[in-house]
């Protein structure tokens, strides 16, 4: 854990929030062990050697560890070492002094429970005496019938890296010598479902492993842990903070929060490409790396101030959560997209991390998103394309923060050539999606929006699509041209009525739009969207500018 000591007196105190879906917190079903499955006449497993999964003993235990077994040359290093603390005759009887023939030397080793964990065999079984062969009682069993594989919190997952990682020198991680943690729940991977008030998955809790239980969260549960995060930071009891999510899906949170969040301490994101207890598992190295970011003050200005922003931390790198995106299933998978920069910091090696360069896009304490600053109420729309599009006050913000119930809802649509049929006219052809989503956020999202995945770098389409996103725009949805892919350019700006998205990739787009959506409202509506008055588009462009400040600067 070398370059992990703060650089003031005081330890550094880290928010840990679990978020959802999240590799990172997950592990390897439980399966009945060999030792087990002997005592109690189940065939056994082949394989020479049981798995060893962490777990607390119920009484002291005395243990006999042949001496100089640690490591294959140890034996030859053994004039370096003080007398074993006894040996073991070929009966297995214990003796202080080396008795005549052939004897082991021993360490006498005396564990306890409040050792903490240590790797034993898994002897758990079934209800019905069977075996676990899997997190569930049987294949695409439902989810009363399926064991939990990830943490509800963070809590064991330190625990356990602090008891079994080693540090580069073969000391332990000490966690707790170099910073004090709190454990909390947004949008967790994991829940406690029994008794009366039991936690349900896809409402309480999202994992997507056993796969058939996989569930998501939705908006509402974006703005709760937005919330949670803000009310927690606005105490000022905390240095930093750490989130663990899916892989697929941490940048996208982390960009959120550096956008909603008014704070002025670092925010990293963590995931992992295989699970915790596996083979070569990644998290466990993320986390400390982590620890080791937020405790060294690298991140923070002379004033104490972070000057980085959002980021993701992963395979030694520091990533801004506004500019990275997991390419692959696989340590080393995450990229940098849009072309400039991305890499704030690097954490290789056995120094303290350093950082690369910092961005200049506006974050935390400095976006003009932030939850403290949006208004509480927006205007909105509502209607129909047939009838007419009126405007509506939306409730946006209260005591608690962001009401779930507001959050804008932006759909994200791809273009590829080749259309199904030719023509300009937006209510014909294959635009039949985008119209579908205009008639419904008109009847149910008041605050809503599109973001068109286009062209690379332009962010432009066919004509029948760009008529169909003109529809939403003069409907009062604003509209993101981004290229698609990994653009390296800018989007360009060939309309007004457009916002372009800058060098962000199209996920990202659609959060900052979301947030945008939360500050400035919906577009105002032109009297009939499909065709606009030269009044209307140019009301139009004044308010789509306002939109597009943000798009520069965040």
């Amino acid at each position: 854990m070398t370059g992990l000591t703060p650089t003031g007196g005081t330890r550094p105190r880290i928010a840990v929030f679990a978020g959802p879906t999240a590799t990172i917190l997950n592990t390897p079903d439980l399966v009945t062990s060999n030792k087990a499955r002997t005592r109690h006449g189940l065939a056994p497993r082949p394989g020479r050697f049981d798995a060893l999964r962490p777990q607390r003993l119920a009484a002291p235990v005395t243990a006999y560890v042949e001496a100089y077994s640690a490591h294959p040359l140890e034996r030859d290093a053994a004039h370096l070492y003080a007398p074993p603390d006894g040996w073991l005759d070929t009966d297995g009887a214990f003796h202080t002094t080396q008795p005549t023939g052939d004897a082991t030397p021993v360490f006498v080793v005396e564990l306890h429970p409040d050792d903490g964990l240590y790797p034993l065999p898994y002897m758990g079984r079934q209800r019905d005496g069977s075996a676990w062969e899997e997190a569930a009682t049987a294949p695409y069993a439902p989810s009363e019938a399926a064991r939990q594989t990830f943490y509800p919190d963070a809590r064991r997952l330190y625990e356990e890296i602090e008891r079994f990682g080693l540090g580069d020198h073969g000391t332990p991680v000490e966690f707790g010598s170099i910073a004090d943690f709190d454990f909390f729940r947004a949008a967790p991977s994991g829940g406690y479902t029994a008794g009366p008030d039991g936690e349900r998955p896809g409402r309480d809790f999202f994992v997507y492993y056993p796969y058939h239980l996989q569930s998501e969260p939705h908006l509402g549960d974006l703005a709760g842990a937005t919330n949670q995060v803000q009310a927690i930071l606005a105490a000022g009891e905390h240095d930093g903070v750490q989130w663990l999510e899916g892989s697929p899906t941490v940048d996208e949170t982390l960009y959120w929060l550096g956008l909603l969040i008014d704070t002025t301490v670092p925010l990293v994101g963590h995931a992992a490409q295989r699970r915790h207890h596996s083979l070569s598992a990644d998290g466990d190295r993320n986390v400390v790396d982590g620890v080791k970011y937020i405790a060294s003050g690298v991140a923070l200005d002379a004033q104490g101030v972070d000057r980085v922003g959002a980021c993701v931390i992963v395979d030694e790198l520091v990533y801004t959560a506004r500019d990275v995106t997991k390419v692959d299933a696989r340590p080393g998978g995450y990229e940098v997209t849009g072309g400039h920069g991305g890499i704030v910091a690097d954490l290789g090696g056995y120094g303290p991390p350093q950082l690369t360069y910092l961005p200049t896009r506006r974050h935390t304490a400095r976006s003009q998103l932030r939850l403290t600053v949006l208004p509480k109420e927006v205007t909105g729309v509502a209607g129909s394309l047939e009838s007419g599009v009126t405007l509506l006050g939306v409730a946006t913000r209260d005591g608690d923060g962001l009401i779930p119930e507001a959050m804008p809802r932006v759909t994200i649509t791809k273009y590829s050539r080749y259309a199904v049929e030719p023509g300009g006219d937006p209510q014909v052809g294959d635009e039949v999606e985008i119209l579908a989503r205009i008639r419904a956020n008109l009847a149910a999202a008041p605050l809503a929006g599109f973001v068109c995945e286009g062209m690379s770098p332009f962010g432009m389409a066919d004509p029948a699509k760009n008529l169909a996103l003109g529809v939403a725009i003069f409907a009062g949805m604003p509209v993101v041209r981004t290229g698609r892919g990994d653009t390296g350019g800018m989007a360009y700006r060939t309309d007004p009525t457009f916002i372009v998205g800058n060098n962000l990739t199209a996920t990202k787009a659609r959060l900052l739009l979301m947030a945008a959506l939360l500050k400035y409202g919906a577009l105002p509506p032109a009297t009939d969207p499909f065709r606009p008055t030269h009044a209307e588009r140019a009301v139009t462009e004044q308010a789509v500018a306002r939109y597009q400040a943000l798009f520069d600067t965040h």
